[in-house]
């Protein structure tokens, strides 16, 4: 629908990561008719999206912030990077 506002409450839980990028192309092509989305989410993918305004609520008040900055994006890369790094740790 075009105008319209979505909420999405962490909808990456069911979803694989290419099913996450299939998400954001639907959305880029919803934001294309006007609409907005607001989305509570962990996921890097995600938090990628063109020009989102990401928000921290590790925050008092929340605040805005930079997708490089944040911990779910560096941990993220620096498992993958190097798992074995992590994982002698269990």
């Amino acid at each position: 629908q075009p105008n319209s506002l979505y909420l999405l409450d962490e909808p990456e839980t069911p979803l694989s990561p290419m099913r996450q990028l299939t998400l954001l192309s639907m959305m880029k092509e919803m934001v294309a008719q006007n609409c907005q989305f607001i989305v509570a989410t962990h996921s890097p993918i995600l938090m990628a999206f063109p020009d989102a305004a990401l928000l921290s609520f590790d925050y008092t008040p929340a605040q805005q912030v930079e997708y490089e900055t944040l911990e779910h994006v560096t941990v993220t890369r620096s498992f993958l990077n190097n798992p074995e790094q992590y994982l002698r740790h269990l």
